[in-house]
This record gives C-alpha cells, sequence and structure tokens, in this order.
C-alpha cells in the first residue's frame, strides 16, 4: 500500500489510539488525529488527507453535520468520507450513505484490518 494520509476525527482517545496503532502495524500511512468536528475540519481544510475517518456521535458538531461543513467547502469537498459508528441498523446506514458517505466501519473495530476495510471502500 502506498503512502496515504488518513485524518480520523473522533472525540474518544482509545478509539484513535486503537486506529491508529492499527494502522501504523499494517500500513505505511500517516495518521493524523482531532478530538471534534471543528478540529477535524480545520486540519483537513490546511492538510486536505487522502481519506476522513468520521466518527457519527461527538458533542458539539457530531459527524453528519461535520460531513455537511467538509462537503461545503471547495478544498475538502472531494475528500473521501469512511464513517466510524456504533450504530448498526440498516436505516442508519442507508442515512449516513445518503449523506454522502464513502463508507462505513462499525464499532468496534479490528485494528488489524481497518486498512484493508479502508482501502476496499476506496479501491487503493
Amino acid at each position: 500500500m502506498s503512502q496515504k494520509q488518513i485524518l480520523l476525527i473522533d472525540d474518544e482517545s482509545d478509539i484513535q489510539m486503537l486506529a491508529e496503532m492499527g494502522l501504523k502495524m499494517t500500513t505505511e500511512w500517516s495518521v493524523l488525529c482531532a478530538s471534534s468536528g471543528k478540529e477535524g475540519v480545520a486540519i483537513a481544510t490546511s492538510v486536505s488527507p487522502d481519506v476522513i475517518l468520521l466518527d457519527v456521535m461527538m458533542p458539539e458538531m457530531d459527524g453528519p453535520a461535520t460531513l455537511i461543513e467538509l462537503r461545503a467547502n471547495a478544498t475538502t469537498q472531494k475528500i473521501p468520507i469512511i464513517f466510524l459508528t456504533a450504530k448498526a441498523q440498516a436505516k442508519d446506514r442507508r442515512d449516513l450513505y445518503a449523506a454522502g458517505a464513502d463508507g462505513i466501519i462499525t464499532k468496534p473495530f479490528d485494528p488489524t484490518t481497518l486498512a484493508s476495510q479502508i482501502s476496499d471502500f476506496l479501491r487503493w
């Protein structure tokens, strides 16, 4: 897998650590982390990562609101977004895809297969 830059936006530090550890064990990708939607939008605007992993449930600005802001910004509108969510119901998944998600990974996820799941969604 070639060098990619991943932005993980999740308010849980345990999830950040687990995802970052899994991605660094299995790839040479660089991983940036943000703890809120606002912080994630700021980082995405300045860095333009190859993909954004976005938590659905966060305080203040949740994942869907963050997605709307990212899609409204010319700098970030084309960055693929994969949601990380504990909401696994079919309706929840349909709603996220309808909102513009490029993929959905259900929590809890296996850190050793996270990179292959991302690669599969984005055809890397």
